[in-house]
């Protein structure tokens, strides 16, 4: 008999799933988008820029959204508003309507970003959030594995546009998901309504917190370097490692496997060896797998299989920073997990989503530019992680 943990980790998991499917089925065909809209490699970068950014500021919305009305209203509103703009996306004439399609569409998947955080925070604490975030993360693997198989799979039947398509689909699923398996996880008697002067406060509060500050920072830029990789993988394996899309879909597969296959060990290694230290570890090990793939590519040694086995080892640590940083962060602000779930999720996408849209001038198709930008990540991870840690070990040894 399935625990209720392991039934809860299956639908938050399935929900939290669309956005990466979202973008890794979506994947396969940038190249092809690119070349039938007539625009080069960073316009194509922006359709994904934009879908970040939105998804990003949005959850402004639902976090206190969620707190006020409780966790299953702003589902409902997300997908609804999902659904509408990727029928959009698949009709688009042009690239500027497909970007403002794109960034409506992560205005609606938002919502099933920040409400199965609030729900964790709801129902479990410590290392029990983390091993429940884990699991989630183990559900949502199934997206870089299957995404951009299926994309690709897809591309040689329907083109682009088919892909959208099918994502309509998917929204359709998410809203029967929502309707008839989601449980309400945030009692009546625990809402809290939206006043802008309380709202004002507890933002500040968070803001002024340099721990919740900087954990939500070592997320953001980790969560980062994946979106580089997520926007630069396809142009690079396909130009410069000559792969077909299909092939693609496999490489990108194997890279992400490593990211969500360490996420299972954050929760039991945390428990052995405390969350605070495997964090550090976590980040050494990012930093120093990145940094060796950037000497190794800017000096014109970076193999297919060098690349990627780099990557692997790259993204497996960040597999425990993600889930880690993220707990230690909400941890403390229980009673406002929404507004803290939301203003952290905001945080990190808009991190993220800068990022690709700042560096994208300078993708050129090759291994290098996303390298580079990859190891500035995971250096400033370390580093505001070092800061957070070393300040909260302080602050416990005075008390």
């Amino acid at each position: 008999m399935l625990s209720p943990m392991f039934r809860t980790a299956v639908v938050l998991g399935l929900l939290s799933a669309v956005g990466p499917f979202t973008i890794d089925m979506y994947l396969p065909g940038l190249p092809g988008l690119a070349a039938d809209l007539n625009v080069d490699e960073a316009a194509a970068q922006a359709t994904i820029s934009a879908y970040f950014l939105a998804f990003g500021l949005a959850q402004l919305l639902y976090g206190p959204m969620a707190d006020a009305l409780g966790r299953k209203r702003p589902v409902y509103l997300g997908v609804t508003i999902f659904l509408a703009a990727t029928i959009g996306c698949a009709l688009a004439p042009s690239l500027p309507w497909l970007v403002a399609f794109r960034a409506l569409q992560g205005f609606g998947c938002a919502a099933l970003m920040v409400v199965p955080r609030a729900m964790v925070r709801d129902m479990y604490t410590g290392h029990e959030a983390t091993r429940l975030v884990a699991m989630i993360m183990l559900v949502i693997s199934v997206s870089p594995m299957l995404a951009p198989l299926s994309g690709a799979l897809m591309m040689g039947f329907t083109g682009w546009r088919g892909i959208f398509w099918a994502l309509a689909g998917v929204a359709g699923l998410a809203l029967l998901l929502t309707i008839f398996a989601l449980k309400e996880t945030l009692p009546v008697e625990r809402r809290r309504k939206v006043r802008p002067r309380i709202l004002a406060l507890s933002a500040r509060r968070l803001f002024r917190d340099p721990t919740f500050m900087a954990l939500t920072f070592v997320s953001g830029f980790g969560m980062a370097s994946f979106f580089v990789f997520i926007a630069s993988a396809s142009f690079v394996y396909t130009q410069q490692y000559g792969l077909t899309p299909l092939q693609f879909s496999l490489a990108f597969a194997v890279n992400a496997v490593g990211f969500f296959g360490a996420s299972q060990f954050a929760a039991p290694l945390g428990r052995r060896i405390g969350l605070t230290r495997m964090l550090r570890l976590a980040l050494m090990g990012f930093a120093f797998f990145a940094l060796t793939l950037l000497a190794i590519t800017a000096a014109g040694y970076a193999t297919l299989p060098v690349l990627m086995g780099l990557l692997l080892c790259g993204n497996a640590c960040l597999g425990l920073v993600i889930p880690t940083s993220q707990v230690m962060a909400l941890d403390p602000h229980g009673e406002i997990a929404g507004l803290a779930s939301s203003m952290g999720g905001t945080l990190q996408m808009l991190t993220g989503g800068l990022m690709v849209a700042v560096t994208g001038p300078f993708f050129n198709g090759t291994a290098l530019p996303m390298v580079a930008v990859i190891a500035g990540c995971a250096v400033m991870s370390l580093s505001l992680a070092l800061l957070a840690l070393g300040r909260g070990e302080k602050a416990a040894q005075a008390a």
